[in-house]
């Protein structure tokens, strides 16, 4: 297989966070980024060749990705290719994902693999995507989607399917849609190259530019669609609620196994920091710190990004505090959001709502 993360359209309603980066490169879990996780599903399964479709604002997402040597994708065959938005020549606007796919046809002619696994990048899950494409193999299926049974997802958007006993998916249904069920795509399409640039082609000639909407929505009476569920941990992050929710969930030592104490790991840019420090007044409980920082005050249920600073007597609790911030004495903060670089003043209280937490944009200082 080869696979390809898909950015184009990609839903966004991360609001502060994704002012001047992609929902891509959004930090998550003390010192990864959203991608890490669907790229390291991608590294472990064995894919030596992948392309990241970008759209806008990815002068992070490059940064973080660099040669993909962390991902052991720096190779001479094959490896990652970061693949820009072609604009629209008249209108400087950057159209759907099929358009994308076919402006980029040529990597997709050169590539030897013959099955093509594409994904959006804001699932959180470690998963493994060879029982997929034996399952795909299995059922002789033309395109093969995983999918997960969830009870209360109501802060994220996805799609909802109506899957049949023998795993044959009969409908699938926006997040607007009025289909009741539990089934949710993960948004990780498996398909064989011909299937995939034929579907381009066709739906491009009928003036469609969509690949899930069109390509695959459209004729799912015409082509064999089956659904692969997906039994373990699986977060989707599209909204500012979500992302709070699922960040919390890292807190539950269960979750955080799932996720990173499997036999695949998730990689990430490696940064050299010291270990954290705590001194004689620190006191941090249930929170995932990590290294860089420096603790002085108190630290409830929190999750803490490399190189935070946590003053004398100040007090974070239910918090997500990103890299590098500053909190100064006496502070108290409770169900916040802060982005990277962000200074908080001594003496100022900042309180948010589990369901609306109080964010702080990149660098802010209050």
């Amino acid at each position: 297989m080869m696979g390809v993360i898909n950015l184009v359209n990609e839903p966004d309603d991360l609001e502060e966070l994704t002012y001047s980066r992609c929902v891509a490169s959004v930090p998550f879990g003390a010192r990864y980024r959203l991608i890490d996780f669907t790229l390291s599903n991608m590294v472990n399964s064995g894919l030596e060749n992948v392309a990241v479709f970008t759209q806008h604002k990815y002068r992070s997402l490059m940064d973080h990705l660099g040669s993909g040597k962390e991902w052991d994708l720096d190779r001479k065959r094959g490896g990652l290719f970061l693949l820009p938005a072609v604009l629209h020549e008249t209108t400087g606007m950057s159209r759907g994902d099929l358009f994308q796919f076919y402006s980029h046809r040529d990597y997709f002619y050169r590539a030897r693999e013959e099955y093509v696994v594409i994904s959006r990048s804001h699932m959180i899950c470690n998963i493994d995507l060879n029982d997929v494409l034996d399952y795909h193999l299995e059922k002789n299926a033309d395109i093969t989607v995983i999918y997960k049974r969830a009870e209360e997802e109501e802060f994220a958007r996805f799609r909802r399917l109506a899957v049949k006993d023998d795993g044959q998916v009969t409908l699938m249904e926006d997040h607007s849609g009025r289909l009741r069920t539990d089934n949710i795509s993960m948004e990780m399409y498996v398909m064989s190259k011909e299937l995939l640039l034929d579907m381009v082609e066709s739906c491009l000639a009928q003036g469609y530019d969509h690949l899930v909407r069109d390509g695959i929505m459209k004729n799912i009476g015409k082509l064999g669609v089956y659904g692969y569920l997906h039994e373990g941990h699986t977060g989707i992050v599209n909204t500012i609620q979500s992302y709070y929710k699922h960040s919390m969930q890292l807190l539950n030592p269960k979750v955080w196994r799932e996720l990173f104490f499997q036999k695949n790991l998730i990689f990430t840019k490696v940064k050299d920091e010291p270990p954290a420090k705590y001194t004689d007044n620190a006191h941090a409980r249930n929170s995932l710190i990590a290294n860089g920082c420096i603790i002085e005050g108190k630290v409830e249920n929190s999750i803490l990004f490399r190189g935070v600073k946590i003053r004398k007597g100040a007090y974070v609790k239910n918090s997500i505090i990103l890299q590098n911030c500053e909190i100064e004495e006496n502070v108290i903060i409770e169900n916040a959001i802060l982005d990277k670089d962000v200074f908080i003043s001594r003496g100022r209280v900042l309180t948010g709502d589990k369901q609306a937490p109080f964010i702080a944009s990149k660098t802010k200082v209050i």
